[in-house]
């Protein structure tokens, strides 16, 4: 069963982490924010890589379900840069935008910042099924 409605800031995987607050810019910018939490820290007590990436896809592919008229697309490819820690009680924001679409496909990259810093720098490719 193909779900209808894409959108996987709040739900499915996503709702075990504490969900995205996600929205629409323009059509090609879209910005999504959470709170990092003790759930989210690994050993070292920062976010972890694994949930920096998470949210990093979530919010990418809520973008690209967004500007398809609800067709359903999957990551196909996904590559990130750490560039800073993510701490605990601190709000990270992920700018993102649409780079290009074709018929087939859409390129993304995403910012995803907490207070003035830089965590991580994301991009990927997303495919649009018929």
């Amino acid at each position: 069963m193909v779900k209808k409605n894409m959108d996987e800031s709040k739900k499915g995987f996503m709702k075990h982490l504490g969900g995205l607050s996600f929205k629409k810019i323009d059509n090609e910018n879209f910005e999504f924010s959470t709170l990092v939490q003790e759930m989210h820290l690994n050993t070292g007590g920062i976010a972890h890589g694994g949930y920096i990436a998470t949210i990093a896809d979530a919010g990418m592919g809520t973008a690209a379900h967004m500007i398809v008229d609800g067709k359903r697309c999957v990551t196909i490819n996904l590559d990130i840069k750490f560039i800073s820690a993510g701490k605990s009680g601190k709000k990270m924001v992920g700018k993102v935008k649409i780079l290009k679409r074709t018929k087939t496909l859409i390129f993304i990259s995403c910012e995803i910042s907490s207070l003035d810093d830089i965590v991580a720098s994301a991009s990927g490719t997303w495919k649009i099924l018929n």
